[in-house]
């Protein structure tokens, strides 16, 4: 989904819904450092996300987003594809992302693998918990 640079989430912030937000400099398996933006669930319901930008990378709008879904009880966690083309921490509205869309293979988006990864025993037994819905639901169907 693109969004305009002034844009934000439709959901309007929910005062004491998140546990807190904070940006996050990660390094990939080959050194690679790149940044992300997680937020915590004030009442965590076991779900977890990984946040996918669009073209522009760790523009703000996904930091609100995840900051959106934790306050639902989401951990959410946004990551930049862009590390590896774009040393910079810039993903504000002066950022040339087109320059880096040609650049950006999915060989190099080891970011997601990282996230995923490195997200919290309680996102693995959430994916464990949806599994066995899902199984069930399938068995039932």
């Amino acid at each position: 989904m693109c969004v305009d640079n002034d844009s934000r989430p439709p959901i309007r912030p929910i005062a004491g819904g998140s546990a807190g937000s904070r940006d996050l400099r990660l390094s990939s398996s080959d050194g690679t450092r790149f940044m992300a933006h997680a937020a915590r669930a004030g009442k965590p319901t076991g779900a977890g996300m990984v946040v996918i930008p669009d073209v522009r990378g760790l523009h703000p709008y996904y930091k609100e987003l995840a900051d959106r879904f934790a306050e639902v009880g989401i951990d959410a966690v946004a990551i930049d594809f862009f590390a590896r083309t774009a040393p910079s921490d810039d993903r504000g509205e002066s950022f040339d992302f087109m320059s880096h869309v040609p650049q950006t293979k999915p060989d190099a988006l080891q970011a997601v693998r990282l996230a995923r990864s490195s997200r919290s025993a309680s996102a693995s037994a959430a994916r464990s918990r949806i599994s066995r819905r899902r199984a069930d639901s399938a068995t039932r169907a």
